[in-house]
């Protein structure tokens, strides 16, 4: 009798202390943020656009395209998307290489500026509703202030480049502060640095490989190199957080182009997939991007080459930010 009753003992304790930790176990695998499947769009609302042989936007909403846009397909290249932006008013700004277009939701050109022959422009912003600010790759580079309402260049200088004749490898993208200041990404000096609006230069730190500078609101900056590093650095040129693709082989990811800091304090980086030298393999297809923790652990990836095929990422915006891209000023210009 004594000997079964201890055995219920033993058996009801085991139970117990199984149930404890199958009850632990689970908890700290619900309490873990759930990765989004490849081809869940659901995450979040964004435009996305990136450089390809062809010139595609699209805004995806609660998982479905809600918007696209089709350049030409029948005057061969004419540049590839390398910079866009969707303004609050459903508006958008776009640099594609041969030059920089504003559209609207209907796809009617409210602007346009055609690049010079033997130049390049591959970022642009807009400066509420009436400028534009953008970088023009070339002999000499240039920064350039256009009032689009009517075309007049109100503001110019030009900025130092490492080759002059290699107007391709001068500049990806450039981004206005909160204090009213331009940084720029010069690939090819492997520099970022931040211009007034007279072109005297601020703050500059080396950043070989540099595709992107990001200003953040607390005044860091957050850069993305296209050899695998994405890094926020404060003024001082301390490194506050990085991100390095190398420690997470398990995701197919090769060039980041852009980081984007969310307001939860989330990073999304773009992967970029070459249309001109590699090979789509839609059985272990590329990420196009990731959203990563303050902590680095991946929370979400998009992987979207079929039904529907997104095409290679160089830029997403997220719509659920409550932000308005236009709402920044170039000293004066506003």
């Amino acid at each position: 009798m004594n000997q079964n009753r201890k055995e219920f003992q033993i058996t009801f304790l085991s139970l117990l202390i199984f149930t404890i930790f199958s009850t632990i176990s689970f908890a700290q695998k619900t309490d873990k943020p759930e990765i989004f499947s490849k081809n869940n769009l659901s995450r979040h609302d964004f435009f996305y656009a990136g450089e390809a042989k062809v010139q595609d936007m699209y805004i995806v909403k609660s998982g479905k395209i809600a918007w696209e846009y089709k350049g030409p397909r029948d005057q061969g290249y004419i540049g590839e998307i390398s910079d866009a932006v969707l303004m609050s008013n459903g508006n958008i700004l776009f640099a594609h290489q041969r030059g920089i277009t504003l559209i609207t939701p209907e796809k009617k050109v409210l602007w346009h500026y055609d690049t010079p022959e033997g130049y390049e422009t591959h970022t642009a912003q807009p400066i509420g509703e009436n400028y534009v600010v953008f970088v023009q790759n070339g002999n000499p580079a240039q920064v350039f202030v256009v009032n689009i309402k009517n075309g007049e260049t109100v503001k110019s200088f030009e900025v130092p480049v490492k080759n002059p004749n290699n107007s391709h490898g001068h500049f990806r993208h450039a981004r206005l502060t909160k204090d009213g200041t331009y940084m720029i990404a010069h690939m090819d000096l492997g520099k970022v640095i931040e211009y007034d609006i007279d072109g005297n230069q601020l703050w500059s730190i080396d950043a070989p490989k540099i595709w992107s500078a990001e200003p953040l609101k607390n005044g860091n900056i957050l850069l993305c190199g296209n050899d695998r590093w994405i890094r926020e650095v404060n003024r001082q040129g301390k490194v506050i957080w990085d991100f390095k693709l190398d420690d997470y082989p398990q995701y197919n990811m090769k060039k980041p182009q852009i980081a984007t800091r969310l307001t939860n304090g989330n990073t999304i980086i773009n992967d970029w997939f070459s249309d001109w030298g590699d090979t789509l393999d839609l059985k272990n297809p590329p990420i196009q991007a990731i959203e990563v923790t303050p902590d680095r652990e991946v929370i979400w990836v998009l992987q979207s080459w079929e039904n529907p095929n997104l095409g290679p990422s160089t830029t997403i915006q997220v719509l659920n930010e409550n932000s308005i891209p236009e709402n920044r000023h170039f000293g004066p210009f506003k």
